[in-house]
């Protein structure tokens, strides 16, 4: 019943603190309300997910099955979508969505792109596509923040270069791209709906929290130029408000070794990220 687009999701890869923000950097925040987007269509035959290690379900216990994708596809089956294909890679920066290359073991290299992947998919399914989720960016910023036992120090002047190449990415490539392959006929025949970032280091070095609601930004503005969704996982996840009661219940960031801390959701928080989507989404058409 679950497609999976990659032999590599089966492979349980050990990750450690230090490892995870380089695979998987997920903060992120800025309580944006929902965009509504200027074409809803409605659930399809076909749900696609595309995205970094959320996307792909990752947890540290080597359960990759209850991921956020799992969870909304079993939300929006009973609207009549009949299966899900999951390109979600490990590690999946906008630049690696685009010309290949997810840090992942066991990912497809180049040539292959997920958003290759992507478009060859709504190509081969035009019209019956609906939704398409995506949460990227994340790690374009990753290699920016140091964290150490005294706290977090964040490279301002990285950082910025990096969220602008995020911006040039999703603007001048992964949007304008799929919303052509969304296109048919002049008509947008399927949904997009991106997520914004909770923030896993907010307890421990509350300075992320700026710096994840500029990334969200930055995703917010663009997605709403494109007139797509994008649903606001940082307030679902508990906002900016220091300490966040729900991290540790939400994610791996409380757990001791050898499991933790890590930044990805347990099965709450990946649940908690498919009721947002899943709100958001129009009703099948």
């Amino acid at each position: 019943m679950l497609k999976d687009a990659h032999t590599y999701r089966r492979i349980i890869v050990p990750i450690t603190l230090a490892i995870l923000l380089l695979f998987a950097f997920a903060p992120a925040a800025l309580a944006a309300s929902s965009a509504q987007p200027n074409w809803p269509t409605g659930l399809k035959q076909h749900y696609l997910a595309l995205g970094d290690s959320l996307a792909f379900g990752f947890q540290p216990n080597g359960d990759f099955t209850h991921g956020y994708v799992n969870d909304l596809f079993q939300i929006i089956q009973s609207e009549g979508v009949q299966d899900f294909t999951n390109y979600g890679c490990p590690g999946e920066s906008s630049s690696t969505f685009i010309h290949g290359g997810c840090p992942a073991p066991g990912a497809p290299p180049p040539p292959y792109t997920q958003l290759g992947a992507a478009l060859a998919f709504l190509q081969a399914n035009a019209g019956k596509v609906s939704p398409i989720t995506l949460d990227i960016g994340a790690n374009d910023v990753l290699a920016d923040t140091t964290i150490t036992p005294s706290g977090c120090t964040v490279n301002r002047t990285k950082f910025d270069a990096d969220l602008a190449t995020l911006n040039t990415n999703l603007t001048g490539t992964i949007l304008p791209d799929l919303k052509a392959a969304l296109t048919i006929n002049g008509r947008i025949t399927g949904d997009l709906v991106l997520m914004n970032y909770y923030d896993p280091l907010q307890n421990i070095c509350p300075n992320t929290v700026h710096f994840t609601q500029r990334l969200n930004a930055v995703l917010t503005t663009d997605t709403k130029a494109f007139g797509f969704f994008i649903v606001n996982v940082f307030g679902a996840f508990g906002g900016a408000a220091t300490p966040n009661p729900n991290i540790c219940t939400y994610t791996w960031m409380c757990t001791p070794p050898p499991l933790g801390p890590n930044i990805h959701p347990t099965d709450t928080g990946y649940s908690v990220i498919a009721n947002t989507f899943a709100a958001a989404l129009p009703d099948k058409q």
